[in-house]
């Protein structure tokens, strides 16, 4: 692994260490774990970090291509834990027993460390496609991506489905779908709430790419 991304890394789990904190300081100074959820949520958004690592060293060291594709798949699958984490400000509603600025600088550190384990992530997994197909299918990549993981965010917060649901309830799951897939028009808040999200993740996957990509151009300049 390079020193860029063991630095990355360190970044990330340092902040990670910062939420974990924060939460740890609440309980005690509350009395109640309101936010230990937050620390599940963030964990489950280092899996699709930790998976697209592995893809991208496999693919610089010629891994089999059936590898590359499961830990491809599985990072697709698991993608929408990442950004899911903004959706958490809705704990704000009924925050209690801590200042709301304590609340809010603790969901931010979290949704951000979401936000940029997710990005993170999708950059290596678009570096991938980048090399192996050219970068219009690269980008193409991305945004379909950033849709799927939209309205899996969807799936989780509000129809309360879980990654790992496509393993243990395929069935189930396949089936609740294809009732909206069949009639989408029925479901305008699914559709419009999909495309305002996906409009945010691909502005701030932008900003977070273009920094990325300056940062790696002034280390080649060196």
């Amino acid at each position: 692994m390079s020193n860029r991304r063991l630095v990355l890394l360190a970044s990330l789990a340092g902040l990670s260490a910062l939420v974990v904190a924060m939460v740890a300081v609440r309980v005690v100074y509350t009395g109640n774990s309101q936010y230990v959820s937050l620390l599940w949520n963030l964990f489950l958004a280092w899996i699709p970090f930790a998976l697209a690592l592995r893809v991208y060293e496999g693919y610089r060291r010629r891994a089999a291509a059936l590898s590359l594709w499961a830990g491809g798949l599985l990072w697709l699958v698991f993608f929408p834990n990442a950004p899911y984490i903004v959706t958490d400000f809705k704990y704000l509603r009924d925050w209690t027993g801590a200042p709301i600025w304590y609340d809010a600088v603790l969901l931010s550190a979290a949704a951000g460390g979401g936000l940029l384990l997710g990005f993170a992530s999708l950059y290596m997994m678009q570096a991938v496609i980048r090399r192996a197909l050219g970068t219009v299918y690269a980008w193409l990549f991305a945004v379909g991506v950033l849709g799927l993981s939209s309205f899996g965010v969807y799936l989780g917060r509000i129809q309360r489905w879980n990654s790992w649901d496509v393993f243990t309830r395929p069935r189930v799951l396949a089936t609740d779908l294809w009732s909206g897939i069949v009639n989408p028009l029925e479901h305008p808040k699914v559709i419009a709430g999909t495309i305002v999200f996906t409009v945010f993740l691909a502005a701030t996957y932008l900003v977070f790419y273009s920094l990325a990509g300056e940062s790696i151009r002034e280390r080649a300049k060196r």
